[in-house]
């Protein structure tokens, strides 16, 4: 019998098996730029935790194994800052990236009453900007990350349809 991954609010216990999957998750990202200090890579396990304590860390468990995170916030200007969405590379490709997205959204308006979600992505991260352009996100402009990466800014209004993956 199969296990149903399940999207929840992450714990403060999850923070060392976050850590662990974003490192594992951004290696690709972090290949295709040739830069291993992307930020995901370098975060530290006391910032995860404050972030966990303060702001909006949803995880997806297949059983007790996090497979999966996204985080959000929402900035002075109201919108809605989504970012570091992972899936275990080996249960990419099966909508769990949209569905975390979906929940980050969802959390974001419903709870903090966010008017525009806005998250960014590597502008050679394909996968990551059609996942993002699905989902009712457009491109508004680019700046080089801390990392030195050039990011995509996208940003889709609150009040769109919220997207729902084909199967």
């Amino acid at each position: 019998m199969g296990m149903s991954v399940i999207i929840s609010t992450a714990a403060a216990q999850d923070a060392e098996e976050i850590l662990k999957l974003q490192y594992l998750c951004f290696q690709s990202e972090a290949e295709l730029y040739g830069n291993y200090r992307i930020d995901p890579l370098v975060e530290s396990l006391d910032s995860l935790r404050a972030e966990i304590a303060t702001g909006l860390v949803f995880v997806a468990r297949l059983g007790d194994e996090v497979v999966g995170t996204v985080r959000g916030a929402v900035g002075e200007d109201g919108a809605g800052e989504i970012g570091r969405l992972g899936v275990h590379p080996r249960l990419q490709g099966h909508g769990l990236g949209a569905r975390l997205l979906r929940a980050a959204e969802k959390g974001l308006a419903d709870g903090r009453a966010a008017t525009l979600f806005r998250l960014h992505t590597g502008h050679r991260s394909e996968g990551n900007l059609r996942l993002y352009r699905r989902a009712g996100y457009a491109p508004v402009g680019n700046e080089t990350g801390n990392d030195g990466v050039l990011m995509i800014l996208l940003e889709k209004d609150a009040t769109q349809p919220v997207y729902v993956a084909s199967a």
